[in-house]
């Protein structure tokens, strides 16, 4: 049994923040935690001396980085970006698709079967739980950077159409979609009986539709306030609806380019740290900088971590979960409730809380330790440390 000790750290714990933590993981689980020095051994000793230790983050939104983009990528790309969201903190993620040909579908869904495989605890990178559709079945009034060619019908079947699932054990599926496209209803009541999440995105739904989803399984929506109607003083719109329904979580894009900072207060006041989920929404060009790049079949630019495609329209970001965990705590939110929209809540959307979201003894050891100035110290997934 191999075990590490870290000590000494300021630590996120779910309901407190506590100094000059001690906790003793053992073969990748979290055995002991301890406000004291605690009379602890272990084959390895960390010192995190002036270092704030999080629960790691959990990206449920994302398209890639470091040059890789995941419609396109193989089994070494996917490995690629895990071992760079390892670097920022997050220890695991849902590779997340645009519309695509069927054909690309089923190949990348072959490359992200075939790394949930072979991915394995002797190598420190964020874990693959699964897939995120975003789109497919979406409103083409609201495609923000998703290309309507590749938009489908719902045609009601013993099977889903369109969306191949992954043949790994315990593999997560979600998808995005509008639930006011012609049978919306019946598809989410369809895919729920499939295990699938579902979130609500790239939608102008009326509020009774919108209801309707919900009593259906829909309890998601996807980027609030982007690509869906806004709050309008004689229409509540998908984002006001959003606010309003205590039962919905909401994603949101922390990077101050799709939702401003005064906006990502709003949020926070009205769904509080329990109604929002923070994701990076994150591209190829992520980790690159400033440039030009090929996306999607089209040139996009980065300019002051801005990207655009040639439509003119924001295509994804080029944030970390890092980043947003920054940028939400120089607004003045609590780290504990930043620790939850970055890790309990994707886990809990995901149904996965009891083993991943928070350090409790006997979940797993994924945790990023921060130094002052919020850089990535240590990351370690599944009791393996990254740095």
């Amino acid at each position: 049994m191999k075990t590490i000790l870290l000590k000494n750290a300021y630590a996120i714990l779910p309901n407190e923040k506590a100094d000059n933590v001690s906790l003793l993981i053992k073969d990748g689980i979290i055995s002991e935690i301890s406000k004291d020095d605690g009379d602890f051994t272990a084959d390895k000793i960390i010192d995190l001396t002036s270092q704030t230790l999080y629960a790691g983050f959990i990206d449920i939104h994302n398209h890639g980085a470091v040059g890789v983009d995941v419609n396109t990528g193989n089994g070494e790309d996917l490995r690629k970006v895990s071992r760079f969201l390892a670097s920022k903190g997050v220890c695991a993620w849902l590779p997340t698709l645009v519309p695509d040909r069927d054909e690309n579908y089923a190949k990348i869904i072959g490359a992200i079967d075939e790394l949930m495989e072979t991915q394995n605890e002797s190598e420190a990178a964020a874990r693959i739980l699964g897939v995120h559709y975003e789109g497919v079945f979406a409103n083409e009034k609201m495609c923000g950077a998703l290309r309507p060619k590749f938009f489908k019908q719902f045609i009601r079947g013993d099977e889903v159409e369109h969306l191949p699932k992954l043949k790994a054990p315990n593999a997560i599926h979600l998808t995005t979609l509008a639930p006011e496209i012609a049978g919306g209803i019946d598809l989410i009541k369809e895919l729920k009986n499939q295990n699938w999440l579902v979130s609500i995105g790239h939608t102008r739904a009326d509020i009774e539709t919108l209801n309707q989803a919900f009593d259906a399984g829909a309890s998601q929506v996807t980027h609030l306030f982007n690509a869906m109607t806004g709050v309008h003083h004689r229409d509540l719109g998908v984002a006001g609806w959003a606010l309003m329904n205590d039962q919905v979580t909401c994603e949101i894009i922390a990077d101050v380019i799709h939702v401003a900072p005064e906006m990502l207060k709003f949020a926070y006041r009205n769904k509080t740290a329990e109604g929002l989920t923070l994701v990076s929404d994150s591209v190829a060009p992520t980790g690159l900088g400033d440039g030009t790049f090929e996306l999607w079949n089209e040139k996009i630019s980065v300019a002051g971590g801005r990207t655009q495609n040639e439509r003119g329209s924001i295509a994804g970001s080029v944030i970390t979960m890092l980043d947003a965990v920054k940028t939400m705590i120089s607004l003045g939110i609590d780290e504990r409730e930043v620790s939850r929209m970055a890790s309990l809540n994707p886990a809990r959307t995901l149904g996965i809380e009891k083993d991943f979201g928070s350090i409790e003894i006997g979940k797993r050891a994924d945790l990023v330790a921060l130094d002052e100035q919020g850089n990535v110290i240590l990351t370690i997934v599944g009791g393996k440390t990254f740095y």
